[in-house]
């Protein structure tokens, strides 16, 4: 009879993969993985099938993390700026404090690896995110651009933002103020 899984191991795992992904990109063996996490490489495969599995649970789950940081005790009710400055500053104090995460994301994010099947399900795990967006949107100045270009143009904002608070950590709040107003003209 196989043992049961342990959610521990495979939390341990996913921040393995998350650290060496990060670090090393997605050539990254499993091994490698296995022993960051403390684990045999034979017990990886326990939790997942393949490396294009772990690939796939880790982007979700980096995903509906992020999402929740962006939406996550957002204001009932408030005013469509209000809910874009919640949402930036969620998503800008996630990525911040998890520059590893922040990383790996990036490079899951243009991975052939990662299923449209998990592409959608990550969709579905941003939905507080698009609805935000696209309700601001299509009352905005970019109401007839795709909210996919919306979107796009969102996270290479967000993207030079962070890159700016990281390296400037003393103007952090200047830099993600600016970076917001830039987001509000945009789209607001």
């Amino acid at each position: 009879m196989p043992r049961p899984k342990s959610s521990d191991r495979r939390a341990a795992i996913m921040s393995a993969a998350t650290r060496v992904i990060a670090a090393q990109g997605l050539g990254a063996a499993t091994a490698t993985i296995a022993r960051e996490a403390g684990v045999s490489n034979g017990s990886l495969f326990t939790y997942f099938d393949t490396k294009a599995d772990l690939l796939n649970h880790l982007y979700l789950e980096l995903k509906t993390e992020m999402g929740a940081a962006a939406v996550g005790g957002m204001p009932a009710g408030a005013a469509a700026r209000e809910q874009l400055r919640h949402m930036w500053s969620g998503w800008l104090a996630w990525a911040a404090g998890h520059p590893e995460k922040r990383r790996a994301l990036a490079q899951l994010q243009v991975s052939d690896e990662i299923s449209e099947a998990t592409h959608q399900a990550a969709a579905r795990a941003m939905k507080g995110v698009a609805e935000i967006m696209e309700g601001i949107r299509a009352q905005g100045a970019m109401r007839d651009a795709p909210l996919m270009l919306v979107s796009s143009l969102m996270n290479a904002l967000a993207d030079a933002t962070i890159d700016f608070v990281a390296a400037d950590p003393d103007h952090a709040e200047a830099h993600g103020r600016a970076g917001f107003e830039a987001l509000w003209r945009m789209v607001g």
